[in-house]
């Protein structure tokens, strides 16, 4: 599923649980928000996937709303560079922020 910032911006009292900043080739970046359990791309008003030159300026783009959590994702072609076949391998994740939960204690 798709969303585009007008329509993130038109819900009331958003809150993105998971800000996931996805890491493309060519040192571009795309935002994968999971709002309510789903998971939505941030696109344009054509459905075409919004890209940023930085992870810092997709946090600027996103920075009104109530994040709770942001990653770093990266996903990794080793195999395949060192002459390996393709292999299933997990993203590295890096977490850049997450709200404190209110239980915890400081």
């Amino acid at each position: 599923m798709r969303i585009t910032l007008e329509e993130l911006r038109a819900s009331n009292d958003l809150v993105i649980d998971l800000l996931e900043i996805i890491s493309l080739e060519g040192q571009h970046y795309m935002a994968r928000l999971t709002l309510d359990g789903r998971e939505l791309l941030l696109s344009d008003k054509r459905g075409i996937t919004s890209l940023f030159r930085s992870a810092w300026q997709l946090q600027d783009t996103l920075a009104s709303f109530r994040v709770r959590e942001t990653q770093v994702v990266h996903p990794s072609a080793y195999h395949e560079m060192v002459g390996m076949e393709p292999a299933e391998i997990e993203p590295l994740r890096i977490r850049v922020q997450k709200e404190k939960d209110q239980r915890e204690k400081p």
